[in-house]
């Protein structure tokens, strides 16, 4: 991989995991896409961008490299913050997750990832595995079967379509939802697959007329949204975790991906102003660590802003996880406090462990 095209891919990570904040705020950094339409399927598609064609045939390496990136942190951040939890329950008597069984903090990761409410965005880390690893030996299998592009696309889109319609027509059991993830997700792995192998050097599709037929298609997908009345329904936008898209069809997928081009566009027209901002490229490199703590830095705000305002702790008890002091005037504050925060925990954390292997090494 190029170091032009990895920083790309670095400032792509940092803006897909503002995209994810910020809808956790309910706004939208890209107006005409509402949160939760399309930012999960962009980390999907970067997964798939960085997929190196050779562990097709190392697979024992991949599964290995990716069980010491994604699954060892997840539990290390599954012991701290349940201690955090535990000493919340104690200050508001409220035990934000689910009741401490083995079933519930080794299984449940699988299944939903919200054994724990601080660190429920998390969720995404285990069904990454889940979908790499499966989408692994399915291209593998794929590409024995036959080596076209145009085949392998129409079978993973095939895949996307049918978690869809499984999700709108089939109860949605744990094992069901696990189904419905791993399958709509495969196809943006393999999309971010396509487009790095098979388009970025070959084809501009960042000009002016790409952009005026995005912005038209998603003129017409907005005929279909109804984020603005919730008793509706949820529009453009989806929950993949719980298999919600109550929407027509293909609608996610295609949201999805004007959503992947809208973010890809925005990299590359800012990438000659952002590309020294250390910053950015911070955030980029320590997306996981970000996604892991931002829900308790948000919490410790609103724990902050009650304390000047006067109101007991235990009210943060009376609403959901998500819930922040004072929306109309805050929103922009917890998010900027957020990203800052999170991305310098990040920082220090990898340093931390650098030191650490470099001291066990000597």
């Amino acid at each position: 991989m190029d170091k032009f095209f990895a920083n790309e891919m670095t400032l792509l990570k940092a803006l897909a995991i503002m995209l994810v904040v910020s809808g956790h705020l309910e706004f939208s950094l890209l107006g005409i896409f509402p949160p939760y339409s399309f930012q999960i399927a962009l980390f999907f598609f970067i997964s798939g961008c960085l997929f190196k064609e050779k562990y097709l045939n190392l697979p024992a390496e991949y599964l290995k490299r990716r069980f010491k990136s994604l699954l060892v942190p997840y539990y290390l951040y599954t012991a701290f913050y349940l201690g955090i939890t535990v000493i919340i329950a104690k200050l508001t008597g409220k035990f934000w997750g689910m009741p401490v069984t083995l079933k519930n903090y080794i299984l449940t990761p699988f299944l939903n990832g919200h054994e724990l409410d601080l660190i429920s965005p998390l969720w995404f880390v285990t069904q990454l595995f889940m979908t790499l690893t499966v989408f692994l030996f399915l291209f593998r299998q794929l590409k024995n079967l036959k080596d076209n592009k145009f085949f392998h696309l129409a079978i993973f889109l095939a895949c996307a379509v049918s978690a869809v319609f499984m999700a709108d027509n089939m109860p949605h059991t744990p094992c069901m939802l696990v189904v419905v993830r791993t399958l709509f997700s495969m196809f943006f792995v393999y999309a971010g697959y396509y487009y790095t192998n098979y388009i970025k050097e070959k084809y501009d599709i960042f000009t002016v007329k790409w952009l005026g037929a995005i912005i038209c298609v998603q003129a017409v997908l907005w005929l279909f949204n109804t984020d603005y009345d919730p008793v509706q329904g949820i529009g453009l936008s989806y929950v993949l975790v719980w298999g919600e898209f109550n929407t027509w069809g293909v609608i996610p997928i295609i949201v999805s991906l004007t959503g992947i081009w809208a973010a890809l566009f925005t990299v590359k027209i800012l990438y000659p102003y952002l590309k020294n901002v250390r910053f950015l490229q911070d955030m980029g490199n320590v997306t996981y660590h970000i996604m892991a703590n931002h829900l308790f830095v948000m919490y410790l705000l609103t724990a902050f802003f009650l304390y000047l305002n006067g109101i007991p702790i235990t009210e943060r008890a009376n609403h959901d996880i998500y819930w922040i002091f004072d929306p109309v005037k805050n929103t922009y504050l917890y998010f900027v406090i957020t990203m800052v925060v999170t991305t310098y925990i990040g920082v220090g954390l990898k340093k931390l462990k650098s030191y650490i292997l470099s001291h066990i090494a000597s």
